[in-house]
């Protein structure tokens, strides 16, 4: 039986995933990303102060992860070399593979991994925007960090700032360093493989995938522990942010829905109506107070039946 809705409640029907709507997207939303990197470069000096009260903040709370990490991995090349590599790409990689494997394989789930990550995103444009915080690697050689992507840029594409290939430094900030939302996307990674992997082994890379990268990142010296940690909070706030996110796109693409059709006629005949005073043949005209008569006409009768009587 054929259901109607209730003038004023239709809804905009949920599109089918396309990978040509999709990768725009993901294009504009990594553009962003990048452009708010080098737009918001931030002062130097209160970039340096705000790396030096990290450090600070981390000597009153007894943490000090980066300085042995960054020891070990400048000392040992079998250890600095691929963390080097690992910083410098795998977050790049990892995180569309793991966008185009939920595309594909669980589509069901993608539109809200799509929107926590996206949402995660822009709230660490904002600490960019908010908090410009020189990394580690960048303070004064008296506090004891050293640059292991220059140490070891002979061994890579990279040079001496940050990730970014030889001779493109200019393009990327290097004081974004406060939240890591290399640490962030890392954890989504895992998130992903570990709810919809479903084997031994992606559960085994969900746990060794996020913590490998906050290790690299601070053995790099390119983010302070307390990065790390405010990268995995932005990610906290994008998952409770995200289902409220995809409810305001919804009501917006329904109303652009209902918008869009606003002047369609809502009688359901596929656009087929009569004019005034015009009667779809063999309709009997009806009169207020008066019930539905069959139609007399012998043309509705079996053969030879009677007419009926007047």
């Amino acid at each position: 039986m054929a259901q109607t809705e209730t003038p004023g409640t239709e809804v905009a029907p949920r599109t089918r995933l396309r990978w040509w709507t999709e990768l725009p997207l993901l294009l504009l939303v990594y553009g962003c990303y990048s452009a708010g990197r080098l737009l918001v470069r931030g002062d130097v000096d209160d970039a340096v102060d705000h790396g030096l009260a990290l450090l600070r903040a981390e000597k009153l709370l007894h943490l000090n992860a980066e300085h042995p990490l960054n020891r070990l991995f400048t000392r040992e090349p079998w250890l600095g070399i691929p963390a080097d590599f690992w910083y410098a790409s795998l977050h790049y990689l990892v995180t569309p593979a793991i966008l185009i494997w939920l595309f594909r394989n669980r589509a069901e789930y993608y539109r809200r991994a799509r929107a926590w990550l996206m949402t995660s995103t822009f709230i660490g444009l904002i600490g960019f925007t908010l908090v410009p915080t020189c990394p580690p690697r960048l303070l004064a050689a008296n506090e004891g960090f050293v640059d292991t992507m220059a140490h070891y840029s002979s061994y890579g594409w990279w040079g001496g700032d940050a990730s970014a290939p030889r001779g493109l430094g200019g393009m990327t900030n290097q004081y974004a360093a406060m939240p890591s939302l290399h640490v962030g996307w890392a954890l989504w990674c895992g998130v992903m493989l570990w709810r919809h992997g479903g084997t031994r082994l992606t559960k085994v890379l969900a746990v060794l995938y996020p913590l490998g990268t906050a290790l690299v990142v601070m053995g790099t010296a390119n983010h302070y522990l307390l990065d790390a940690l405010a990268g995995i909070a932005v990610m906290g706030v994008g998952h409770l942010l995200a289902p409220r996110v995809l409810r305001a796109v919804d009501l917006v693409r329904a109303r652009l829905f209902k918008g869009f059709g606003a002047g369609s006629s809502p009688i359901v005949s596929g656009g087929c109506q009569t004019s005034a005073g015009e009667r779809i043949p063999r309709q009997r005209e009806s009169r207020p107070g008066t019930k539905a008569e069959p139609d007399p006409s012998p043309t509705d009768a079996g053969d030879g039946a009677p007419a009926a009587a007047r």
